[in-house]
């Protein structure tokens, strides 16, 4: 099981790279998290026959462990909509009667789901790589608690603490955490990793033996700052700095406080020849060029993030920018504000008038609607005419329903294998209901000239990088040995 002293720490990229590391030497490896909360999820299979959601990190780690993604392996997932408030999923499915339900006792109906996927495929695999939440050392909520230590205490798991040292404190927060834990929980520590060091390793010591001497734990590994690695972050934004070359084609993403779904642009990062920015503000705009695309992406909560973008003024420098002929692209959320009108009569999303560069209106529904889909793209024109013909995988994960509208002839642009119309082209300004098509080496290749990297080179670097990195030996022990008593 990978820990982290905080969100942000790197336990999604570990898990990810020892899901491929343990699947390389033959294993038969699932990953599992009991809960996660992320706006950037995945269409999987469910129970029965039906699809379901789950995480993108627990998506991408089954992906390195070579095995089919489905919902066991992240059976609760929380996707906020507000400061206050989470869509809950259970098994994949959106339960409207619990998101209501206070958070403590909320965990006490949920552990039960977690426990029962957590068991099914412990039974079913030779090893399961677990990722935590957050810190498992924060006491006001450890007794509710059931993503960490009381997921870990069910399988007794060998567990790893990871720590961010590039934002200082790292020892502190190894210690500190240690020392919070219950003492029949600290016996599952079994290793310390210290994660995005930059300089000579060298220079930690005396740091790792005192950390030793005071816990009884041994700092197992430190891991290289590496942004290059290939794998979208998983709880946001983690690399403010733009990519690519400053003389590329350049992309600024409006990166609104609901962005959901954020791992799909990770393709985009990581092609040479092409600018990739995030922005939240007019001065970033500005800092991009203006950017020769500029993108809205998804959303979870589609009004406020549209009322967000109107209140830090991007709606006036995205106007000129269609109106100069810049190209404009809407994905799911991003498509629904470029629509003139947004209405929301069953208390799903909100009502907002849209951008208007689109002539859609989008009603809001009651069931989300999910699909794993090929789709195809119709014959367009002008900026987005390489897209013509070109055929891809997506998905879609919406409770909007999108439609022209009245009196208006909207281009529809894409569509899914019932022929239904899932995008739309006006002129520059292109939106797209299918997700994950910058994972499609067709549709790279026709915007960019540019293959992807294919997913299996990542996974296999991420595997390669904590080979080299771990203390010899390490990891085989964690998988095979008990728990230290």
């Amino acid at each position: 099981m990978v820990l982290g002293t905080t969100s942000g720490a790197g336990k999604s990229w570990l898990a990810t790279a020892l899901c491929r590391w343990y699947a390389r030497q033959g294993l038969k490896v699932a990953p599992f998290k009991a809960q996660n909360m992320s706006n950037n999820a995945r269409v999987v299979p469910g129970p029965d026959g039906a699809l379901g959601e789950i995480g993108s990190a627990q998506y991408f780690q089954a992906l390195a462990a070579r095995r089919v993604p489905e919902v066991r392996m992240n059976p609760v997932l929380l996707k906020p909509e507000h400061d206050t408030r989470s869509q809950v999923v259970v098994m994949g499915e959106v339960r409207p009667d619990l998101a209501a339900v206070p958070w403590r006792e909320r965990s006490e109906v949920l552990w039960p789901f977690a426990r029962e996927a957590l068991q099914s495929l412990a039974a079913e695999n030779d090893l399961l790589v677990i990722e935590g939440a957050g810190s498992p050392a924060e006491i006001n909520l450890h007794a509710s608690d059931f993503v960490n230590m009381r997921t870990a205490r069910e399988v007794d798991a060998a567990c790893l603490l990871v720590t961010d040292i590039d934002r200082g404190g790292a020892f502190a927060h190894l210690y500190g955490t240690h020392q919070l834990l219950p003492e029949a929980e600290r016996r599952l520590l079994r290793g310390f990793v210290l994660n995005r060091f930059r300089g000579d390793a060298g220079l930690l010591a005396p740091g790792p033996q005192q950390l030793q001497d005071l816990t009884g734990v041994p700092t197992l590994a430190v891991l290289p700052m590496w942004r290059g690695h290939g794998l979208p972050e998983e709880d946001g934004v983690f690399d403010d700095t733009p990519t690519g070359p400053a003389g590329g084609t350049r992309i600024a993403i409006v990166a609104y406080p609901r962005i959901s779904n954020l791992d799909e642009f990770q393709p985009l990062r990581n092609l040479p020849g092409v600018r990739v920015g995030w922005a939240r503000s007019v001065a970033d705009l500005a800092s991009l060029g203006e950017g020769d695309w500029i993108v809205l992406p998804g959303s979870k909560h589609t009004s406020g993030d549209l009322a967000w973008l109107r209140a830090q003024g991007l709606e006036g420098p995205i106007r000129a920018h269609a109106a100069r002929g810049g190209r404009v692209l809407g994905l799911c959320g991003g498509l629904q504000m470029l629509g003139e009108a947004l209405h929301d009569p069953h208390g799903v999303d909100g009502d907002a008038a849209g951008l208007g560069l689109l002539p859609l209106v989008t009603r809001f529904e009651p069931r989300k609607l999910l699909s794993a889909t090929p789709v195809r793209f119709s014959s367009l024109q002008g900026a987005w005419q390489a897209l013509s013909g070109v055929q891809a995988e997506g998905y879609e994960i919406r409770h909007g329903r999108t439609e022209a509208a009245p009196g208006a002839s909207a281009q529809s642009a894409l569509f899914n294998p019932r022929g239904e119309a899932i995008g739309w082209q006006h002129r520059n300004v292109l939106g797209l209901y299918a997700h994950g098509l910058f994972e499609s080496a067709s549709v790279m290749q026709a915007l960019f000239g540019a293959g992807v990297q294919p997913l299996e080179s990542v996974f296999d670097g991420l595997a390669d990088f904590v080979d080299t990195h771990f203390e010899a030996g390490a990891l085989m022990r964690l998988a095979d040995a008990p728990p230290r008593p």
